[in-house]
């Protein structure tokens, strides 16, 4: 078995610089993210980004939903990995936030690919028809085995599902005094879903890929 390999910030810029580059929109759209303040955080990172339009493409996504839009970053790099006929459904709770996205995506020609549904994601994810090749979540995280569940029989055979922040940090192992007991729930969940095959990785704070069997 090969050794681990320690991703340092130094490390994890070397891979992001030979990866797919961020253009001058998404760029911008990160800087303005960034100055939101402390809850920036929840900005996607720019491998992530590159690894959703790349998966986008793999799978030959036509029809998407994301369930966690915040200013729309990874809506936008979803949304290039689509044709151009392709469809995103973004479902978000803030007007304020996904706001900026839609500037972003109208520089970004993708506009018409998304259609953005505010409300409860709650309600919105049941509500869902049709079938979608693609789907990523990265909303209140206590949800996300509903979220899982509404999305499985929504998803074709050969889709796939992703979820963000599923490694909490690290904290998913151990005990801990902040305990990411919705993480470690929605693991275990999905890890034993005869439908699905899971793989985890170590993508900035976690992301799982689902693959709809």
């Amino acid at each position: 078995m090969g050794s681990q390999v320690q991703v340092t910030d130094e490390l994890h810029d070397y891979m992001v610089a030979h990866g797919m580059p961020l253009d001058e929109i998404a760029t911008e759209l990160v800087t303005e993210t960034q100055a939101l303040g402390g809850v920036s955080e929840m900005l996607t990172t720019a491998d992530q980004a590159a690894l959703l339009t790349t998966l986008t493409r793999l799978v030959s996504a036509r029809r998407a939903v994301e369930i966690g839009t915040f200013t729309g970053f990874s809506a936008l790099a979803i949304a290039r990995g689509l044709p151009a006929d392709g469809q995103l459904i973004c479902l978000d709770v803030s007007d304020e936030w996904t706001s900026i996205g839609r500037r972003y995506w109208e520089r970004a020609g993708v506009a018409e690919k998304i259609e953005l549904r505010i409300g409860d994601a709650h309600e919105s994810a049941g509500q869902l028809d049709g079938e979608f090749d693609l789907a990523f979540v990265d909303a209140d995280k206590p949800a996300y085995i509903e979220y899982f569940e509404h999305l499985v029989p929504r998803i074709r055979t050969n889709g796939l599902l992703l979820f963000d922040n599923t490694l909490a940090g690290g904290r998913v192992v151990g005990q801990h005094e902040q305990d990411p007991v919705d993480r470690k729930e929605f693991n275990a969940h999905i890890a034993k879903d005869d439908r699905v095959d899971v793989v985890m990785l170590g993508i900035g704070d976690g992301l799982t890929l689902v693959r709809k069997r």
